[in-house]
């Protein structure tokens, strides 16, 4: 019954401008093509309009008195119940900045004005698809979600142990949690791009285009480094990554990790020292280790300001071993700090030169420094900087009982 109301409901169109004829304009046209149109002339009506009732689409001006249009895009992004409708700029800026800080700030299209009746509603029914795709899609998902349910139920009546069967659920909700806050965003993003870039191959000049290739190599660049990330983690649950603990010189780890992210700091002019002595040996696995630092490394320069700098350090005591990065960044607020390791936590920030991520890179720093028998923990000061600091044992028969 629902399935068949949601085909037959009209879909609902805000339209934000402060011209009086543009808003008429749009009006006409779209109520002509069958679709539900909620003109409003300010940025300000509009957030409170879209909050109210939430639309399936914004067409939205740029340049308002009072609010922007890019002040309405944020705030409507910044918001649970909006973050998912799809936003198309229409503006009579021709600046390629401006239109990229469009996509930025999460809109989907772009239209300049004076614009073409043809392309608007071209542009429109492309969006409202794809927006009536993502509804459906999060309707299966609660489906499946009925499903996965269904079967913890089943597993319980099989008598699982207590025990297993928690692990199990916790399994499931980290990994189907990943796919649902942080793989769908980044391809959803790429696939608006690709959309964007195949509708303008003839209209726009080679610079341009060059631009939006770029927005696309670096979603593409996030979602692979995020699905490494997941087929990792995933395996580490299933235990078939093998555990082989060695003697290894630490300069030696971190010089090979540093020159992975020379190009990246030297772009920002952020100074990488390895305070490490010549003489500092540890016993872990190489490859459990390697990433951590790897991770720990790309988390501090991805929220370091340039000509900042970041540290290295070691010190022993009777037992263990601590490795420290510290970094001159923009630091971490105090109720986030114990968020940080949680898979189900969903803090997340954008570096200091947008850089994006999903968090699970410092998950499994934290998995791979336990199996590692260590803890890894962080001190924080807004302003001043972070400081990761893991733990390995000294001993080599603490590690060897893992």
């Amino acid at each position: 019954m629902n399935e068949n109301t949601s085909r037959t409901t009209k879909p609902s169109i805000l339209v934000v401008d402060d011209i009086a004829v543009n808003l008429r304009l749009l009006n006409e046209l779209l109520t002509a093509h069958g679709y539900i149109v909620r003109p409003v002339p300010d940025g300000r009506l509009a957030v409170s309009s879209a909050k109210t009732a939430v639309p399936d689409l914004v067409l939205l001006d740029i340049r308002m008195p009072g609010m922007s249009g890019y002040e309405v895009c944020q705030e409507l992004k910044a918001d649970e119940r909006t973050c998912d409708v799809p936003i198309i700029f229409i503006s009579a800026l021709q600046d390629v900045g401006e239109k990229v800080k469009a996509f930025e700030l999460g809109g989907v299209d772009y239209i300049t004005k004076p614009f073409q009746p043809e392309e608007v509603l071209s542009r429109v029914k492309t969006h409202i698809t794809m927006r009536a795709l993502q509804k459906r899609i999060q309707e299966k998902n609660v489906q499946l979600s009925e499903e996965i349910a269904e079967r913890k139920r089943v597993e319980a009546a099989l008598r699982v142990s207590e025990q297993q069967q928690r692990e199990l659920n916790v399994s499931k909700d980290k990994f189907f949690s990943i796919i649902a806050h942080d793989l769908r965003g980044p391809i959803s993003s790429l696939n608006d791009l690709t959309q964007f870039a195949s509708e303008n191959l003839d209209s726009y000049e080679p610079h341009q285009l060059k631009e939006i290739i770029l927005l696309q190599r670096d979603t593409t660049e996030n979602v692979f480094k995020l699905l490494e990330n997941l087929l990792t983690w995933s395996r580490l649950q299933r235990n078939l990554i093998e555990f082989f603990p060695q003697r290894m010189n630490l300069k030696q780890l971190v010089n090979r990790s540093f020159a992975l992210f020379t190009t990246q700091a030297q772009q920002k002019r952020i100074a990488l020292k390895n305070s490490v002595p010549e003489s500092a040996v540890i016993y872990a696995d190489f490859n459990m280790i390697d990433t951590v630092i790897r991770n720990l490394l790309s988390n501090a320069l991805k929220f370091t300001y340039p000509e900042g700098s970041i540290d290295v350090s070691v010190r022993y005591d009777q037992q263990y071993v601590a490795i420290s990065v510290t970094d001159s960044g923009i630091g971490i607020e105090p109720q986030y700090l114990t968020e940080l390791f949680h898979i189900e936590s969903k803090y997340k920030r954008i570096g200091t030169a947008h850089e994006k991520g999903s968090g699970l890179g410092l998950i499994l720093c934290k998995e791979f420094v336990e199996r590692n028998g260590g803890q890894i923990g962080v001190h924080s000061e807004i302003g001043k900087g972070s400081t990761f600091t893991f733990t390995l044992p000294q001993r080599e028969k603490e590690t060897n009982s893992k």
